[in-house]
Formats: C-alpha cells, sequence, structure tokens
C-alpha cells in the first residue's frame, strides 16, 4: 500500500505499485511542507515514471524465506523493488513509448507498395510505354500520365489511346490496335500507380482518431505506438496492395503537452502550454516563458505530476530555484513529463499589497467621490455669498 501524507494519521491511497519514498520538502517551500493541497488532499513526494513491478517468485540464488499461506500452501515472499531516484538534470530517463493521440502528424513512406494481380489501370497513374517501331522524329519511350479521362496521350502524330479500366497486356493490345504502324511491339508496364501519392506524405490524426488514405478509407491509430500502427496500416492496405510495407514516424509531436502556471500576485495566473520533446527540465521550462515574471517568488516554485484520479494523493517535487541557478545544483531541476505542471507562485508581500489594494481600492473610489461632491457644493456656496454680498455692497 501507498502510505500518504497528512498532519494528523497517515491515510491509505488507492493500491498502486511500489513507488520511490517520500522526500523531505524543504524550507523553500512552506506551503508544499504541510503535506496538504488545497482541497485537504495529502501531498507525496514520488515519480510515477520510476514504478517498478517487484519480481515474482524466488530469484536465482537469493536467499528470501517461504511463507505459508493459511491454506498450508509454501510460497516465496517476493523481494522489495529497489527504489530508483526522480529523474533530474544528470540523472534522466528515456519516456514511455510515444503513444499516437489527435492532432499528432504522421510521415507515411512507401517502401513496398505494390498492387494486387490483375491491376485494372485508372486515372492519374504513370505508364511505362515502349514502342521500338515508333517515328524516328518522335520516338515513343518513357513514362505517360494517365489523364483524368482515362487516357495517355503519346503525341501530336498517334493521339490518345483509353486505357483506364484495363489490365497492362488489354492496355498493350489496344494501343498496338491504334497505332498506324507496320506491326508495332508495344510493351506496357505500370510505372507509379496513385495509390502511392495517397499513402506517402503526411497525415494528420483527426478528431475521430483516425488517419485517411484517400481510396484506401481511414484507420484508426490513436492509442497505438509507432510500431503498432506500422503493423496496423499495413494490413490495412493489404487488402488492395500485395505484402505491403510502410515506414511510419511522427513529424508533428502535437499531443504530448506540459503546461507552466505562473502565478500574478492575486490578478489572475498565465498558463503556457508547451509541447514537449523528452529531454527538458524545470530550467529549460521556464527559459521558454522568458523567465521568471518580476512578481514570483523564488522560494515558492514546484513541479506536480498528474496523478490518477482514484488516488488521494498529489506528487508534487519541490524546486529550489535559488540553488539551480546561482550555484548550478541539478539535485531539484527535475525532468519534465507529458502533462506535468511547473508552478511559480507570487510573492506573499506582493500579493498581500495588491490584496489589499483590491479590498482599499473601492473605499478610496467611495471618499474620493464623496469629498468632490462635498468640495463641489461647498465652493457653489462660497460664490453664491460672494454673489449675494457684491448685490448688498451695490446699493
Amino acid at each position: 500500500m501507498q502510505q500518504c501524507l497528512s498532519w494528523n494519521a497517515p491515510r491509505e491511497c488507492a493500491p498502486a505499485q511500489s513507488v520511490t519514498p517520500p522526500l523531505k520538502l524543504p524550507q523553500v517551500l512552506p506551503e508544499v511542507a504541510s503535506h496538504s493541497g488545497p482541497d485537504g488532499r495529502p501531498i507525496v513526494n514520488q515519480s510515477s515514471y520510476q514504478l517498478q513491478e517487484p519480481p515474482l517468485g524466488n530469484p536465482v540464488g537469493g536467499g528470501v524465506p517461504a511463507q505459508t499461506c493459511p491454506t498450508g500452501v509454501a510460497v516465496q515472499a517476493a523481494p522489495e523493488a529497489p527504489h530508483l531516484p526522480t529523474p533530474s538534470e544528470k540523472a534522466k530517463t528515456f519516456l514511455p513509448a510515444y503513444v499516437i493521440e489527435p492532432p499528432d502528424v504522421l510521415t507515411i513512406d512507401g517502401i513496398r507498395l505494390i498492387p494486387r494481380p490483375p491491376y485494372r489501370i485508372e486515372p492519374l497513374d504513370v505508364l511505362l510505354i515502349n514502342v521500338p517501331e515508333a517515328l524516328p522524329n518522335q520516338p515513343i519511350t518513357g513514362p505517360y500520365t494517365v489523364t483524368p479521362e482515362g487516357a495517355v496521350y503519346l503525341g501530336a502524330d498517334y493521339g490518345a489511346f483509353r486505357v483506364s479500366g484495363r489490365t497492362l497486356e488489354q492496355a498493350a493490345a489496344a494501343i498496338k490496335a491504334g497505332l498506324r504502324l507496320n506491326n508495332p511491339q508495344v510493351s506496357v508496364a505500370l510505372g507509379q500507380f496513385r495509390g502511392v501519392q495517397q499513402v506517402r506524405g503526411d497525415h494528420i490524426v483527426g478528431q475521430d482518431g483516425t488517419i485517411t488514405l484517400g481510396t484506401f478509407g481511414c484507420i484508426n491509430v490513436t492509442g497505438l505506438t509507432l510500431s503498432q500502427a506500422k503493423c496496423e496500416i499495413e494490413r490495412h492496405l493489404s487488402r488492395w496492395l500485395l505484402d505491403p510495407l510502410v515506414s511510419v514516424s511522427i513529424s508533428g509531436y502535437n499531443s504530448k503537452v506540459y503546461y507552466v502556471i505562473t502565478d500574478g500576485a492575486g490578478f489572475g495566473q498565465q498558463v503556457y502550454r508547451l509541447p514537449i520533446t523528452g529531454n527538458e527540465t524545470v530550467l529549460d521550462a521556464v527559459s521558454l516563458i522568458g523567465g521568471l515574471p518580476s512578481v514570483s517568488s523564488k522560494r515558492h516554485i514546484w513541479l506536480a505530476r498528474p496523478t490518477p484520479a482514484q488516488t488521494s494523493c498529489y506528487e508534487i517535487l519541490p524546486v529550489n530555484w535559488e540553488a539551480i541557478t546561482e550555484a548550478g545544483s541539478t539535485e531539484t531541476n527535475w525532468q519534465i513529463f507529458p502533462g506535468d505542471r511547473v508552478y511559480v507562485k507570487a510573492d506573499p508581500f506582493i500579493t498581500f499589497d495588491n490584496q489589499l489594494s483590491k479590498l482599499l481600492s473601492p473605499v478610496e473610489r467611495l471618499l474620493g467621490v464623496t469629498l468632490l461632491g462635498t468640495s463641489t457644493v461647498q465652493s457653489f456656496r462660497n460664490n453664491n455669498n460672494n454673489n449675494n454680498g457684491r448685490f448688498i455692497g451695490g446699493f
């Protein structure tokens, strides 16, 4: 069982795997040191990316004593899994296998895309046509693109020949019959079929989790790794192609991000959404937003790592900003993982001053309006008295 930290007695969280032991929070983060979040949930320091399953059974050469179940069956006690340090600047770890999600961008390249025989020619296909007996001034050799109307144009002296919907042998026979030559030898081969253009290139993962491959339809790739997506795409294309082979890579990492949140000292918060590459640290994250805001406190910075919804604990990693920047310390310059939040709290004195000004500002406005009204009325009265004095003196 994973133990939570609280002021009273420890509570048990939802069952979880072995985790690193709770870290002692330094004095630079007094709010976190209370081990209690804003909603009363306890805070625990651990790394969800360093979970390990304990090995089952008795390891080779191990001296783990055997235990007896109530039923009398002897079992081996599983040894406790070793605790790994939380990844930081000088002790980084690799991220789990990337899982594709919207709106990632996949780049697909067709290594082997051969249509299943017998192939029937379609518009926009590229045919390799060769006629050795063609006119010397206008040879027929090389690639010819099938027009959208389904024909190939061989030149002004030969004209166009309709080949759409025919096999390669039927297309060669049609061209041979239409050429005004003495028994020409015509060879037709498929240089490139239009399906290659639909498969190759960048494909964005849509909101429904699929990518579109033109006439080959849609494929759901959400929740798959790159190797799984490659197998799924090849399996889908095998309905039309002969043993297809493709390569899949990610050109746009858009679904995995982390956040930098800066406190505005009583005047809201700024949230920055940054894409993750797998190598960022807290120092990198702050540098991408232009450094700490002027109202920030260097002693109130931490990294919050998301925990499962059923877990009644927070996972907070305190950041000693002064040690990182002024002394080059790497101990609390944590490695950032997808979904992490780097929180920069405002200076408490500036926050108190702003809160006080927000409370006193309406009172100051009310008093200012009252004083202005009083002074205006008094001014009118003084003017009336002066005018009355001048009128009486005139008589």
